[in-house]
C-alpha cells in the first residue's frame, strides 16, 4: 500500500494540551541543543545536525520551522531556505549547493525544502531530464549515507496535507494582504498536478528511507499536532542517537 494513504490526517490533540507538549518539548530541545554545543553536560561538542523539512505547498513547514528554533539562541542554528537553482548553480551538480549551507560538529542546521528538489518538483515539471532524476535516488542516498557516516545526525520530515486542506489554506492566503505573497501562479500549478506528485513523493519515500536517513511523515491538516509531533520527534531521534553514542542524558 503507498506510505501517504497511510497517514492518519484526521490526528489532532486539543489545544491545551498542544501548547503544554510544545512548550515541553521546545525546553527539551534547548537542553539537547546546548549540549551538541558543548555548553552543558561534558562540554564536548556533539555531532552536526541537520533537519529538512519538504511538504506540500502550505503544509506548514514554516509555521512549524518558526516553532522548532524558537527556544534556540538564533546563534546556534542556522535556517537555510532553497527555491529554484540559480543559473550559475545550473552549471554544477545538483548536489554542490547544498554543502555550504551543512553544519560541522556542534552546529545545528534546518532545510525549508533540500536536494530532494531533484526528484520532486525538477522530475515533475520536467527541470531534470529523466536520466537525471532516475539516477539521483541513488546520489542522495550517497550523499546522505556519506554524512551521516561522518556523524551527522540527519531527521527527515515530509508534511503531507489533504487537497482539500491545502486548498482551505490557499483562500486563506488570497485573502490576507498580509499573507497573500506567499501564493504563487505556481502554486496553483503545482496543485493541478497534485497525482504526478504524490507518485513522485511515493517513489522518494520508498527509494531514501534509510536507516541512518529516515523519513517521518506528518499529518499536517492539524497545524497544532504537526508542530508537536515534529518536535517530539527531533528531540526522540536526538535522545535516541547520542545515547547510543556513550552520552550522558541523565544530567541534561
Amino acid at each position: 500500500m503507498a506510505r501517504l494513504s497511510k497517514v492518519d490526517l484526521s490526528a489532532d490533540l486539543p489545544r491545551d494540551e498542544a501548547e503544554q507538549r510544545l512548550e515541553a518539548a521546545q525546553q527539551r530541545l534547548l537542553r539537547l541543543r546546548l549540549l551538541l554545543g558543548g555548553q552543558l553536560g561534558e562540554h564536548r561538542i556533539g555531532p552536526p545536525l541537520c533537519v529538512v523539512f519538504e511538504g506540500w505547498d502550505a503544509s506548514g513547514k514554516g509555521g512549524t520551522i518558526k516553532r522548532l528554533v524558537a527556544p534556540l539562541d538564533p546563534r546556534h542554528v542556522r535556517v537555510a531556505q532553497f527555491a529554484a537553482p540559480t543559473y550559475d548553480e545550473k552549471r554544477h551538480h545538483f548536489l554542490q549547493r547544498f554543502w555550504g549551507v551543512l553544519p560541522g560538529w556542534g552546529g545545528m542546521a534546518v532545510l525549508d525544502r533540500s536536494w530532494y528538489g531533484r526528484v520532486l518538483v525538477e522530475r515533475v515539471e520536467g527541470f531534470a531530464t529523466v536520466k537525471q532524476w532516475r539516477r539521483a535516488y541513488d546520489e542522495i542516498a550517497e550523499f546522505e549515507r556519506t554524512l551521516t557516516a561522518e556523524g551527522m545526525i540527519l531527521i527527515k520530515f515530509w508534511m503531507h496535507v489533504s487537497p482539500e486542506e491545502q486548498l482551505r489554506r490557499f483562500e486563506d492566503r488570497a485573502n490576507d494582504p498580509l499573507r497573500s505573497w506567499k501564493l504563487t501562479d505556481e502554486d496553483w500549478r503545482n496543485r493541478e498536478k497534485r497525482g504526478e506528485y504524490e507518485a513522485a513523493v511515493e517513489e522518494m519515500l520508498k527509494r531514501t528511507d534509510r536507516p541512518r536517513a529516515r523519513w517521518h511523515v506528518v499529518p499536517g491538516d492539524s497545524k497544532k499536532y504537526a508542530r508537536v509531533a515534529v518536535l517530539e520527534q527531533v528531540c526522540h531521534t536526538l535522545e535516541s542517537k547520542l545515547t547510543k553514542r556513550g552520552y550522558d542524558l541523565d544530567t541534561v
